[in-house]
């Protein structure tokens, strides 16, 4: 959808948010960036997520030792995940409903395969927990949406059903995600629902998202879009996406993944959970997206300090090394 990509405007990179920990600042050492986190400098060379990110690391004491460096350009939109996929076109004649196979493949591969194996592989491999998972229970008996950062290629696709279980979920997901050779055609029936690519494709899509939230499942929303590998702040990220809970009018939680130290080769993955958040009907109705966006990052953001482990540390090129080059 051209709304779900665009370019990234520096006015949105501008905003000051009501928390603290959310205000963008300037870096010119690290008293400095303390000073201006606090103040909430306006003149900034970062993000809201990757500012708090720069605190976070300094109160957590965040292990950096074994570190590698990956150089960005465009928060929205770069890429990192290895894996490389020619993307279908999602069209009017992709079928959302998938009929009776889809259904029975749903039981069987979803049900009965992958959501208990997926448990066994996040505790073994990441010893994964969840803290706040029981903010969700008042909400079992309705569908919801869940927004969480991306950064892994595996366990991305796995946790918001350890989240939201024992409910069903559903994840919106990129075209290249039912692309795959022989998974491609197993994913729907995994929950992958993906955006269309046409006008034509829209309305079987928002039926799609619409019929999982009456079936009271979860719709799983990673509103970054593309996968930093172990990130640990909370890339900025356009309203685009909240267009379905504030059209649909059902309640949103978010969850954030961070990375903490254990044992072993693999860090440990906590996820913590924040919501439910609902769409303030007293505002514009233009203006409903990016309020609980914005309520929705901030929670993303704050969670982000719970880091204590950095494999990855993501530093913005600057147009100058970009000439040099």
């Amino acid at each position: 959808m051209p709304d779900e990509i665009g370019r990234y405007t520096r006015s949105k990179r501008e905003r000051v948010f009501e928390e603290d920990f959310c205000r963008p600042l300037h870096v010119t050492g690290w008293e400095g960036q303390v000073n201006r986190a606090i103040r909430g400098s306006l003149y900034m060379d970062l993000s809201p997520g990757e500012g708090y990110a720069i605190i976070a690391g300094m109160e957590n004491d965040i292990n950096t030792t074994t570190c590698r460096v990956v150089y960005y350009e465009d928060e929205l939109n770069d890429e990192f995940s290895e894996a490389q996929i020619s993307a279908r076109v999602i069209d009017e004649s992709y079928d959302y409903d998938g009929g009776l196979l889809r259904r029975i493949g749903r039981v069987f591969f979803y049900y009965m395969l992958v959501r208990p194996g997926a448990a066994i592989f996040l505790k073994l491999k990441y010893n994964h927990k969840i803290v706040g998972k029981e903010k969700l229970k008042p909400y079992r008996k309705t569908g919801y949406f869940l927004y969480g950062n991306h950064t892994n290629p595996v366990a991305d696709a796995y946790i918001p059903s350890m989240i939201a279980k024992p409910k069903g979920v559903y994840v919106i997901v990129h075209p290249a995600n039912v692309s795959i050779p022989v998974l491609g055609k197993i994913n729907p029936s995994l929950g992958a629902i993906p955006l269309p690519d046409t006008k034509g494709a829209l309305k079987g899509f928002e039926q799609a998202v619409k019929k999982a939230i009456d079936k009271t499942a979860c719709v799983a929303i990673y509103p970054e879009a593309h996968i930093w590998p172990y990130c640990t702040w909370i890339r900025n990220f356009r309203d685009a996406s909240f267009r379905y809970p504030v059209k649909i009018g059902k309640p949103v939680f978010c969850f954030t993944n961070t990375y903490q130290q254990k044992k072993g080769r693999n860090p440990q993955i906590v996820t913590y959970v924040e919501g439910p958040f609902f769409v303030n009907e007293e505002l514009p109705i233009k203006d409903r997206k990016k309020d609980l966006r914005d309520r929705v990052y901030a929670a993303m953001c704050k969670n982000a300090a719970h880091n204590t482990v950095e494999l990855v540390k993501y530093i913005k090129r600057d147009e100058t090394d970009t000439q040099g080059e």
